[in-house]
This record gives structure tokens, C-alpha cells and sequence, in this order.
């Protein structure tokens, strides 16, 4: 029971992370980089 609890916990915790990776890396490259705002304008 407790290794479940431990795995979703840590799923939780990779989401979190690879979400607020992703929203930095598009507010990175658009801010930062032309070929950001094409990416973002054809999404």
C-alpha cells in the first residue's frame, strides 16, 4: 500500500515539475527567441 502511495506521489510530483519546465521553456523562447513566437503562433 505504502509503495503505491510513494509512486503516485511521485507521479504527481513529475507532472508538476515537467508542466512548470514546459510553461518556462515557451515563455523562454517566446521572450527570447523569434523562432519561439512562430512555434506558439502555429500551435
Amino acid at each position: 500500500m505504502d509503495d503505491h502511495e510513494q509512486k503516485s506521489c511521485w507521479g504527481l510530483t513529475v507532472k508538476a515539475v515537467f508542466g512548470f519546465v514546459v510553461v518556462m521553456a515557451l515563455t523562454w523562447l517566446v521572450t527570447g527567441a523569434e523562432s519561439g513566437v512562430v512555434l506558439v503562433s502555429a500551435g
